[in-house]
């Protein structure tokens, strides 16, 4: 056995133990022993097949080592014991074989046999074979005597499955003939389950594509490819190009003439969704709608080639997906004095990764609390709010809830949150949630008293989030995700779908720098859109 720590699989484990035992079906005690030496994490089964084979070697002295370890490992394994007694005696330890003998009876907890079927060990052990094996070690000691009560204490028992005579070895203890020891017979070892072991070979589930019936005479294609028109005869699978492509480009403008059917331009790029119909016509995906074009007025487009990506940009629907390797993160330059951020009239809704803020005027300023993200139950007075103090609710990593003076300026109101919070004011960000849009406003930090535009019926929503990475930089505007994104690299900004994301710059046709959850990175650009908001300067 290797002193070898690092820790070995199950599989690999599985595998050698499995080896071991082809080698002692073929008798190759010492293969087995190289074998079983390789498992850096041995079993009392492992351990007990290695003297196994070390005893059909001729080698007591290391079979009895080995047996010592599995008993370290399994204290309470009977069949072990029992083996270690003849093991014992071979080696004239006569004292520690008797013990043995001993433990092994104890072990067996009066039970008359315990069959080790179940641990892959096909050996039935018998209370008489142990107690046998123990007037074997009288007869050695010369307690003749005591061997002999031993013996008639089996045979007074009348226990079933004897396979010795007991009458014939106590006519031999009279003669003073001293009685060979019992053990596991050669080759029975701990076998691993068969199971297991057939799982261990490789499976190809889903087997290989075949040609049940074809229009194609010869035709012997298995595989999977886009259906397309074809020529009678030998067919020939081709690959690559513009005719796998699902991506149509139409040839002449199209106008609606129909139920079902879409207005598309000449020159734009649809996905082809399903097959031609009896009428000519053929469903394909434009701009995110799902409707109806003549299939004469579609050819197809390489979407792997630059300059048919570039006239075939389709922001809504099923996005062409970037094949190029994302360009390294642009450098930002931090200006001195940063340009007036813009303020958005319209609002979103919060995606899961940020949190929300709701305000409910309570007639006394109430302490600060702490939920774990449970509703707050609100005012349901529906007049405007009057200068005093106003409840505020803000989702971060806990739900917080505070009583804010209703006419506190932008930093005032920050620098609560974030003492609150345990968090630095520079270090956060305010944002607002206007009703019908998906994104996330930052709250105007030019404003006096923010909390009298958004407090309606007597509540105010606000978001707070932790924005480390957007020191000295500027926030363009903000996108929401259609599509969830997963980093491929350590410069991507990962995001799922309904994300608000702040544009910090554009790359190049394909790629966006933004930032989303307090991280900052570049993504595909057809994976968001933005709403359309009305946008003023301050």
């Amino acid at each position: 056995m290797t002193d070898n720590t690092k820790r070995m699989l199950y599989t690999e484990f599985l595998q050698l133990w499995a080896s071991s035992v082809q080698k002692v079906d073929a008798q190759d005690w010492q293969g087995c022993v190289s074998t079983l030496e390789q498992i850096t994490e041995p079993t009392a089964r492992t351990l007990f097949n290695m003297a196994s084979a070390y005893l059909a070697l001729g080698r007591p002295d290391q079979a009895l080592s080995v047996l010592d370890l599995a008993l370290v490992k399994d204290e309470h394994l009977a069949v072990g014991f029992f083996q270690r007694s003849t093991v014992m005696m071979l080696l004239d330890r006569l004292e520690e074989a008797l013990s043995d003998c001993i433990w092994a009876q104890k072990h067996m907890r009066e039970n008359p046999v315990i069959d080790y079927k179940q641990l892959g060990l096909r050996f039935k052990l018998h209370i008489w074979q142990v107690l046998y094996n123990a007037a074997a070690v009288y007869t050695r000691m010369g307690r003749w005597d005591q061997a002999q009560k031993v013996l008639e204490s089996v045979s007074r028992e009348k226990t079933v499955g004897i396979g010795v005579n007991i009458e014939t070895a106590i006519d031999h203890i009279k003669k003073g003939e001293v009685l060979a020891p019992m053990l596991v017979p050669e080759g029975v070892v701990f076998r691993p389950n068969k199971r297991e072991v057939n799982q261990l070979k490789e499976r190809d589930f889903l087997g290989k594509a075949k040609v049940i019936s074809s229009m194609i005479p010869n035709d012997d294609f298995g595989g999977f490819e886009p259906l397309r028109l074809q020529k009678p005869g030998f067919y020939e699978p081709k690959s690559g190009g513009a005719q796998d492509s699902r991506y149509m480009q139409v040839k002449v403008p199209y106008m609606s003439c129909g139920a079902g059917q879409l207005t598309v331009p000449a020159g734009a790029t649809v996905f082809l969704f399903g097959e031609e119909d009896r009428d000519g016509m053929v469903s394909v995906i434009y701009d995110g709608q799902r409707g109806l074009l003549p299939v004469s007025l579609l050819e197809p487009v390489d979407v792997r080639s630059s300059k048919a990506r570039k006239k075939s940009f389709v922001p809504n629907g099923i996005p062409l997906p970037p094949d190029l390797k994302p360009p390294t993160r642009p450098h930002v330059k931090s200006t001195p004095v940063p340009p007036p951020r813009a303020r958005h009239r319209s609002t979103p809704t919060p995606p899961p990764s940020y949190i929300s803020t709701i305000t409910a005027p309570p007639p006394d300023p109430a302490p600060i609390t702490l939920t774990d993200n449970s509703d707050i139950q609100l005012s349901d007075n529906p007049q405007a709010p009057e200068a005093g103090p106003v409840q505020v609710k803000v989702r971060f990593t806990q739900t917080l809830s505070m009583s804010v003076p209703l006419d506190s300026s932008y930093q005032e109101l920050r620098e609560r949150i974030a003492q609150t919070l345990g968090q630095t004011p520079s270090e956060i960000r305010l944002r607002r949630k206007p009703q019908g849009s998906r994104l996330l406003l930052p709250l105007d930090q030019d404003q006096d008293s923010p909390l009298l535009d958004l407090a309606q019926s007597g509540s105010v929503q606000l978001w707070c989030q932790k924005e480390d990475p957007l020191l000295n930089r500027t926030i363009l505007h903000q996108m929401v995700a259609l599509y969830d994104y997963t980093a491929n690299g350590p410069e991507d900004l990962e995001f799922s779908e309904g994300d608000t994301i702040d544009i910090l710059g554009q790359v190049n046709e394909e790629w966006m720098e933004g930032h989303c959850a307090g991280n900052v990175g570049i993504f595909p650009a057809c994976f968001v859109y933005r709403e359309n908001t009305e946008v003023v300067q301050d």
